[in-house]
């Protein structure tokens, strides 16, 4: 029997093989465990609206019970190579008796947009639990070092102590704040097309709240056009994986430039580690390469989907749903590789203390603590101390000095220069460059004190929790409506006998 009496003929060689079975090949692979669903949820309710009855939904259920990637294949004869038309062929074959009114006031449109957010919905849950498990690593390494000195860098150049504790609660908020975005994100996606038609509506009475329910969304999608048209939620979900990825990268490049020899902060075992095939003495840490290079992909793939979608009319297109829209996939397995390796990376580093800490220790980083006490302590005017204290290291480093070797006599000269007289300032001179309490100088919110950084990782764990628990409630809700489809056929199977 012929799918359309519009066309004469089955699709073209190179169609097929450059078009359609590829398409087919991944919509059996990553849609028709929803596309199932979906079919459950038409037939509860062509039994609603009186268009089969038990028996004939009992048998239409046990048939499409049946369905598997291994029992749909693209055919461009039988089912012109298209999965939903599969469906109807796997269904209506075999002993299944006639049921003339299934399928009815349908459109592939709606269907295939449902099937498709439905996806994107685990997608992003998944991608979600995989940020939360790093977010625990980092917390967990980072809990490690809080008191472990070591330099900050602005500009390239060392300038002021912090400990990698505080470095990484940087990352671990940046992490929050995109489980955040992405919850909203789910929120602000979770309505569900299905009942929209082709692009106007339907003319059956479908219960589109219900059938919104029943496929674990929060709502049905108000407009019927927005529905199928919209691809909205591709954006939105690339656009947060993208910006995360951006951030990743540049704690990447932290992380390559510490383990680098140029400071050898940080080092990975050696399970993470490379070597040189012409230098024997090398060894590298091609990982976070990978990291970072992946991350390329990640934002890539965010700027296809986007392009995908410019210029195109408001409606439903294969250009935006399937052309574009498969670009989501590849950045979602991209990313979901990134956060893979960046959870081992972050498992299996350690800090070496001794190289940041001799790091602290040759640079002047006290600086700006100096300034302050210039200021607080003698009354020196802001931006005298400022120029006063500068004076003081341009000195020191002329002279090759460290910042551990205080020298009260230089200080007292780079004052009077400015036309004050100090007194008694050696000790000043150890408080504001020992490494030690240069860690501990800062006493604000979210700064670098150790127990500020104890405080910053108690309220992410606690955070961490709080957002573990939402996206729990949205998979609840997701195997809820799996649970409840069922037993809605069941029930109409034991009706039937």
């Amino acid at each position: 029997m012929a799918v359309t009496g519009r066309i004469d003929g089955v699709p073209h060689d190179v169609w097929h093989a450059e078009v359609l079975a590829p398409q087919f090949t991944y919509e059996a692979e990553h849609l028709l465990g929803h596309y199932l669903a979906i079919e459950k949820v038409l037939l509860l309710e062509y039994v609603r609206m009186d268009l089969v009855d038990d028996t004939g939904a009992a048998t239409l259920g046990a048939r499409l019970d049946t369905l598997s990637p291994d029992s749909v294949r693209a055919d461009p004869e039988q089912n012109m190579s298209d999965i939903s038309f599969a469906v109807e062929r796997h269904v209506q074959a075999g002993n299944t008796p006639p049921h003339p009114a299934w399928h009815v006031d349908r459109s592939r449109n709606d269907l295939q947009a449902c099937a498709q957010l439905m996806a994107a919905r685990e997608d992003l849950a998944a991608v979600a639990e995989d940020l939360t498990a790093f977010a625990r690593a980092v917390l967990g390494l980072a809990g490690r070092y809080t008191d472990t000195p070591m330099p900050g860098h602005t500009h390239g150049q060392a300038a002021q102590i912090i400990s990698p504790g505080f470095h990484l609660t940087a990352l671990a908020a940046e992490t929050l704040g995109v489980l955040r975005r992405m919850l909203h994100t789910y929120d602000e996606c979770d309505a569900c097309p299905l009942g929209s038609g082709t692009m106007a509506g339907q003319e059956l009475p479908w219960d589109r709240v219900r059938m919104a329910g029943l496929l674990g969304f929060a709502r049905a999608q108000p407009h019927a056009l927005v529905a199928v048209a919209s691809r909205t939620w591709t954006t939105m979900i690339a656009g947060d994986l993208a910006h995360y990825a951006v951030v990743l990268s540049r704690f990447a490049t932290d992380l390559m430039t510490w383990a680098g020899s140029g400071f050898g902060f940080l080092d990975l075992p050696d399970e993470l580690a490379g070597i040189s095939a012409a230098m024997p003495q090398k060894r590298n840490f091609p990982v976070l390469e990978r990291i970072r290079g992946r991350c390329a992909h990640v934002v890539g793939r965010a700027a296809d989907i986007a392009a995908g979608q410019r210029n195109t009319p408001y409606t439903n297109t294969v250009e935006v749903s399937k052309e574009s829209g498969g670009h989501l996939r590849v950045q979602v397995d991209a990313m979901r590789s990134v956060l893979r390796l960046s959870h081992a990376v972050v498992g299996g580093a350690t800090f070496r203390t001794d190289r940041m800490r001799a790091a602290c220790a040759e640079d002047h980083l006290g600086g700006f603590t100096l300034a302050n006490r210039l200021t607080l302590t003698y009354g020196v005017p802001w931006r005298t101390a400022q120029i006063i204290a500068g004076r003081y290291v341009r000195h020191a480093v002329r002279k090759g000095m460290r910042a551990g070797e205080p020298d009260a006599a230089l200080l007292r000269g780079c004052a009077a220069e400015s036309g004050h007289d100090l007194d008694d300032v050696g000790d000043l001179l150890v408080d504001a460059f020992d490494v030690d309490r240069g860690l501990r100088a800062k006493q604000s919110a979210g700064s670098t004190h150790p127990d500020r950084v104890r405080d910053l990782l108690a309220d992410q764990d606690a955070e961490l929790d709080v957002l573990g628990a939402a996206w729990a409630e949205r998979a609840g809700r997701r195997d809820d409506a799996t649970g409840r489809r069922a037993a809605l056929l069941a029930a109409l199977g034991q009706r039937s006998s």
